[in-house]
């Protein structure tokens, strides 16, 4: 009888051991190394585009530093949005990491994907509701943070420390 209750543990054992075994096989490996460089890159090159842009606008264009800079980012979120539609911003996601995902573009990319991916619920329903879904976190927390410093700044003034 002792026999017949150990039975069912080695088989439990087999059974989790053969998931173990597959769980690892089909976990992808990453290097974190190999991942800060990709990131460092692909948001390096999101970087000197804005400064390509900077550049041409002020020195070409001849237009001020804060107009230039609209326009930089103006044109690299259009070109997010651009490249999400044609699914090619994804596949640098997927390569760059961080690097693509934390500049503006990044933002932009989030923004894009939910009212691609929820357009065929309608207008309202669909891309009117859903748009924000990813980002809408990020607006949240980055005005509440903005709000909450400006209290900690009018009460340091109020008290004139600063």
């Amino acid at each position: 009888m002792a026999q017949n209750q150990d039975r069912p543990k080695t088989v439990q054992q087999q059974k989790e051991q053969e998931y173990r075994q597959h769980v690892e096989q089909v976990t992808p490996k990453y290097s974190l190394p190999v991942r800060m460089v990709k990131a460092f890159v692909t948001g390096g090159i999101i970087c000197l585009l804005g400064q390509f842009i900077l550049n041409y606008a002020t020195n070409t264009m001849g237009l001020d530093k804060e107009t230039a800079g609209s326009w930089c980012s103006m044109l690299l979120v259009l070109l997010s949005v651009l490249l999400t539609g044609f699914n090619i911003y994804p596949k640098l996601v997927e390569w760059g990491g961080g690097g693509a995902l934390v500049p503006i573009t990044g933002f932009a990319n989030s923004v894009a994907s939910a009212a691609i991916e929820y357009q065929k619920e309608g207008q309202v329903f669909g891309i009117g509701c859903k748009i924000f879904t990813i980002a809408g976190p990020v607006i949240l927390y980055g005005i509440f943070t903005s709000w909450a410093l400006g209290v900690v700044y009018w009460i340091l003034k109020m008290l004139q420390i600063l």
